[in-house]
């Protein structure tokens, strides 16, 4: 849960393997011994079709037992990767910390496959373990810090692009995920899934401390800056698993032409968006710097869809220091922020804060407005094209859509224009009535922008599903409206600018806000 104090917004606080010969490589470090070879245990092949070739990656028959089953005690077993994102064939470190005696590690694509939505792609030999301890805080910042030596490192030789969950198992039958991103090279006339890692480590509290919260549970003691060498805990890992791993588990089933990124490569300067056809931002994409702005803003204006299938994005103004491995926020506390006076368009605070006020709404189309809500999704323009096949009328509500955080068209702020609100959905916040939108817009180089206003979005892709049985009351036609939805939005802008071949809005901000 987002938690500020008043003055800000208080708020709350998602190839194919080849054949033994190509599997992952992996050296395991021993106390008291130099880095040895363990023993690495090949994936199942893909199945070659009819005519000898190899199944594309998404038809692959995926693997059922991906799933965490049995946590266990904090301190059983714990990792992180000192990379959290790498090119295939790439090596990255893990840091793996467990009181018990040994353990192993098994890659997972996430993916569709058939329903399944993981396939492993590698396994490691069980290897001896060693308790590295719970970390360190340090510094003014207050920022915990694993401080683990390295336990192993594994080549991606083999692996395909996608988002990965590295499962870490002991003896004794307890698991840890370790996030990681295989990142393509290039998006050049695909559909880019951008992964929000400084989203997911600044709500991490792994040692106590978070970008919201201190050991004690109070704001004023929270980190001012995070960082990416501890393990997360459950709250961080749920950004990818609840608000990002449905998306990807539609676009995959699809078929789409995909590749895959963090906000932190946009940020370290990666040209992946590059003549792509859409960029989608999953559920949750909080934390951006002025760089990856920049880069998306560019992208835009060349001709590449966005979509941002959540709420609350681009909304905190962040820095990557320490070659991307930590996340800087000081948000309410700006004026301690070393760069305040001297580089004030990098100060840490939220982008319609001073200094150097620039809001969201801008790129996005709607403004972050408040949280907690809990409401209807209200339909406003059902011929829409993204509600196309859904059946859907004007008026036509889905409960419990909306929330937990949202979005409106605010035009006392920058909003581009012409602008069509989709959904305008009534909901009160603290006691104060408002309005959630979803809305759409397009610029002159035919790139279309949609924003869904809400961050359950993403979520209701899986809600009530065995993975995300936490729905909110969210029901299954909710759930068939949304995918239906988010099918012809990824379809459409997987084509090229969409202003291209769709119609362009006609504006009805003033019309929907008069009456």
């Amino acid at each position: 849960m987002d938690v500020a104090p008043r003055g800000g917004l208080g708020r709350r606080g998602f190839l194919r393997v080849a054949c033994a010969a190509a599997v992952g490589s992996v050296a395991a470090c021993a106390p008291g011994s130099r880095e040895a070879s363990a023993p690495a245990s090949p994936a199942p092949s893909p199945s070659p079709t009819a005519a000898g070739k190899p199944v594309p990656e998404r038809l692959q028959p995926g693997d059922p037992d991906w799933r965490v089953r049995r946590r266990g005690p904090d301190e059983a077993i714990e990792g992180y990767s000192d990379r959290a994102s790498v090119l295939p064939g790439e090596a990255f470190g893990l840091h793996v910390s467990t009181t018990e005696g040994r353990y192993r590690v098994t890659a997972y694509r996430m993916g569709w496959y058939g329903g399944t939505l993981a396939r492993r792609v590698w396994r490691s030999g069980w290897m001896r373990g060693r308790d590295q301890g719970r970390g360190r805080l340090a510094g003014d910042t207050r920022t915990v810090r694993a401080g683990w030596r390295r336990s192993l490192s594994v080549s991606t030789e083999g692996w395909p692009e996608g988002a990965y969950l590295l499962r870490l198992d002991t003896e004794r039958g307890h698991q840890r995920y370790v996030p990681l991103v295989v990142r393509s090279a290039s998006g050049a006339g695909r559909t880019v899934l951008v992964h929000a890692t400084p989203t997911w480590q600044a709500y991490n509290r792994w040692g106590g401390y978070s970008l919201y919260y201190g050991e004690d549970g109070r704001y004023d003691s929270r980190s001012l800056a995070v960082s990416f060498d501890r393990p997360y805990d459950p709250t961080g890992m749920e950004k990818f698993l609840i608000h990002e791993r449905p998306v990807v588990a539609l676009a995959e089933r699809l078929g789409l032409p995909l590749a895959y990124t963090t906000g932190g490569d946009l940020e370290a300067g990666d040209d992946v968006l590059t003549g792509a056809a859409a960029v989608i931002f999953l559920g949750h994409d909080e934390y951006w710097t002025p760089g990856v702005r920049r880069t998306v803003t560019e992208a835009r204006d060349a001709g590449v869809n966005l979509a941002f299938l959540g709420a609350n994005t681009c909304y905190r103004r962040v820095r990557m220091e320490e070659d991307g491995r930590l996340v800087v926020c000081y948000k309410t506390a700006v004026d301690r922020d070393p760069l305040v006076r001297t580089r004030p368009s990098q100060a840490t605070t939220d982008f319609r804060a001073a200094p150097k006020a620039d809001p969201e709404s801008s790129l996005i189309g709607v403004y972050y407005d408040g949280y907690p809500v809990d409401a209807p999704f209200v339909v406003h323009d059902p011929g829409h094209w993204i509600f196309a096949g859904t059946g859907v009328r004007r008026g036509d509500a889905f409960p419990h859509l909306v929330g937990v955080e949202y979005d409106r068209v605010n035009t006392d702020v920058p909003t581009p224009r012409p602008l069509r609100i989709l959904a305008h959905s009534p909901v009160t916040c603290v006691g104060r009535p408002s309005f959630a939108d979803a809305a759409y817009y397009t610029v002159p180089s035919g790139a279309g922008v949609f924003a869904s206003g809400t961050m359950r979005w993403a979520e209701t892709l899986m809600a009530g599903t065995r993975d995300l049985p936490r729905a909110h009351g969210i029901g299954a036609r909710t759930r068939a409206f949304v995918t239906a939805a988010t099918t012809n939005l990824l379809k459409g802008f997987a084509e090229g600018p969409a202003a291209e071949r769709l119609p362009t809005p006609d504006d009805n901000v003033r019309r929907t806000y008069r009456g």
